[in-house]
């Protein structure tokens, strides 16, 4: 009933930079949270960057002042811009989201995910 559409990933060599989206669609009456994610072979899945509906950020560490995560509300898309990408940045990105739902006079709140994107930081 909600599919997240991603896009942006690709090969870029290290100090480049990268852009992905996320375009959320179906039964949507709101979103309170969006995210991205990514996982490397080998490593746990970890959260890259999260904003509410408000606007409000978070990220990891390793991230902080390369990545900024943003999005429109307006279509239901979330962003993710990476600058001065490194090798280490080379995973699997999945967007996430928290979106409520509505059917008749039921309401309901539910995770999805989108399909990944390969990001390749190389040389």
């Amino acid at each position: 009933q909600v599919q997240l559409q991603e896009s942006g990933g690709g090969l870029v060599q290290p100090g480049g930079s990268l852009r992905l989206s996320c375009a959320a669609s179906g039964n949507i009456f709101s979103i309170n949270v969006m995210g991205w994610y990514r996982q490397a072979p080998g490593k746990e899945r970890e959260l890259v960057g999260s904003i509410t509906s408000g606007g409000s950020t978070t990220y990891t560490d390793s991230v902080k002042g390369r990545f900024t995560i943003s999005r429109d509300n307006a279509t239901n898309t979330v962003y993710l811009q990476m600058n001065s990408l490194k090798h280490e940045d080379t995973a699997g990105y999945y967007c996430n989201a928290d979106v409520r739902s509505r059917r008749y006079s039921y309401y309901r709140n539910s995770d999805y995910w989108g399909q990944g994107t390969q990001v390749t930081v190389s040389s």
